[in-house]
């Protein structure tokens, strides 16, 4: 194993490895959130393009992000078996292939079964990235900030490069030239090296390979081609879900839940409150087709998406000096206010909308490296891959939900409705996180 040489706080001096992996999972990561907050954008021209509702378009778009989690289970189990590298390879690969596939969509079937190929390549990376962290990489706070900087990098550059690129071209055609970063993040990945057990005790590495076999560049033993048996499966699951695991799995649901209820619908949403931006300005001509292509939306949204790099930031630093479980109970009751406020802020001028959108941003993307480290905290490193696994079944599997639901609430009811529905999840996460750090005070 290498010796790390690291400063007091930070990135690190000298470790080569830390930051092959880090770098490695930034790229991946980026490219993921790129897709993933790129089809809300997309959302809205299919809107205007096919003669359905926001019920079924929400729940298309849902069956991608439902898979998104529920593919993150096997895919736990996977990276504990074969390791992260040919697993994160394979999720770009898929990425790609399924965004072309959607380029050449006639209509909403197609799209559904792209998004949800999508979805299931997409899955991969979550519990490959985060246990590479976990056992790669000595400083796993910082790890996970730099790791979420580049996930809201891929989030807010996502939705502002596909807005760019609909005021010019066919939605069809974006969809196809969004497959050039899974394409270049495939080259890299395939380039790259590094030990991903490093920061894993030289007795709990040797335990986790097969007959004290050494473990190899993708983070597997000898007995590691040997798939995971059922009894296996169902015995750790047991194990893992016997402590607090089963708390932090409810309260990656109630951020699921209200993650993907907010974001999906929001650029639409925007628009309502969004004063006629371009006219007022006078960006384009009136008549010109930019003019007509424009959404002062989209751009707002990527807006707020991108004060959710420093959310990433803030939060995974604070994993490093707060307890995560204070943590969470914070950042999930200011989440609860924003929901309350929002409606009432957005109506009441394009500077109060901005605020309250911007800290909606921060916050988001703020409770992340929380629950990451958290899962960390309450599950045993070679486990790891399985609970990050259940961790975005949760989270991006039972939390798909929240676009379908939105979706439907929207066909019924109100926006200020539909908040004050959603503000309901942060503060059921608050309270279990509150539980949380009850039992972890006497134990």
């Amino acid at each position: 194993m290498a010796a790390t040489t690291r400063g007091r706080r930070g990135w690190p001096r000298v470790n080569d490895n830390d930051r092959s992996i880090v770098g490695f999972v930034m790229l991946a990561h980026a490219v993921v959130h790129t897709y993933e907050l790129s089809i809300p954008i997309l959302l809205v021209i299919w809107l205007q393009e096919f003669p359905v509702g926001t019920g079924l378009l929400g729940t298309v778009v849902a069956v991608g992000y439902a898979l998104f989690g529920i593919g993150a289970l096997p895919a736990g189990v996977l990276a504990d078996r074969f390791g992260s590298h040919r697993l994160v390879i394979a999720c770009l690969v898929g990425m790609g292939a399924s965004f072309l596939l959607l380029g050449l969509a006639p209509g909403v079937v197609t799209i559904t079964v792209a998004l949800a190929l999508w979805g299931l390549a997409a899955s991969v990376y979550h519990p490959a990235g985060l246990s590479l962290i976990s056992t790669g990489v000595e400083d796993r706070g910082t790890g996970f900030a730099y790791h979420g900087v580049a996930g809201n990098v891929g989030i807010a550059v996502g939705p502002l490069v596909t807005a760019l690129l609909l005021l010019v071209f066919d939605w069809r055609l974006v969809s196809m030239l969004l497959v050039v970063p899974a394409v270049l993040g495939a080259i890299y990945a395939v380039s790259v090296e590094f030990d991903p057990r490093a920061a894993v005790d030289i007795e709990e590495a040797d335990a986790a390979t097969d007959g004290g076999g050494t473990a190899d560049a993708d983070g597997t033993g000898d007995g590691a081609d040997e798939a995971m048996s059922f009894d296996q499966f169902v015995a750790d699951s047991r194990t893992l879900f016997a402590g607090g695991f089963a708390v932090v799995f409810l309260i990656v649901m109630m951020n699921g839940l209200f993650y993907r209820g907010t974001l999906t619908f929001l650029p639409g949403l925007l628009g309502d409150f969004l004063p006629d931006v371009a006219s007022r300005l006078q960006l384009f001509a009136p008549d010109s087709p930019m003019a007509e292509e424009f959404d002062a939306s989209s751009y707002l949204y990527s807006g707020l998406l991108m004060v959710g790099i420093a959310g990433q930031y803030v939060g995974g630093k604070l994993t490093d000096r707060v307890r995560v479980e204070t943590g969470l109970i914070g950042v999930f009751l200011g989440l609860a206010a924003v929901a309350a406020v929002f409606v009432p802020a957005a109506e009441a001028g394009l500077g109060p909308l901005v605020i309250v959108s911007s800290l909606l941003g921060f916050l988001l993307f703020a409770l992340q490296p929380f629950y990451q480290a958290t899962v960390a905290e309450y599950s045993p490193p070679d486990d790891r891959g399985l609970s990050y696994g259940y961790t975005y079944l949760g989270s991006f599997g039972v939390g798909a939900a929240g676009a379908a639901l939105v979706g439907s609430l929207l066909s019924v009811t109100t926006v200020g409705w539909t908040f004050r529905v959603l503000g309901a999840f942060p503060v059921v996460g608050a309270v279990l996180a509150g539980a949380l750090l009850r039992s972890a005070r006497f134990r």
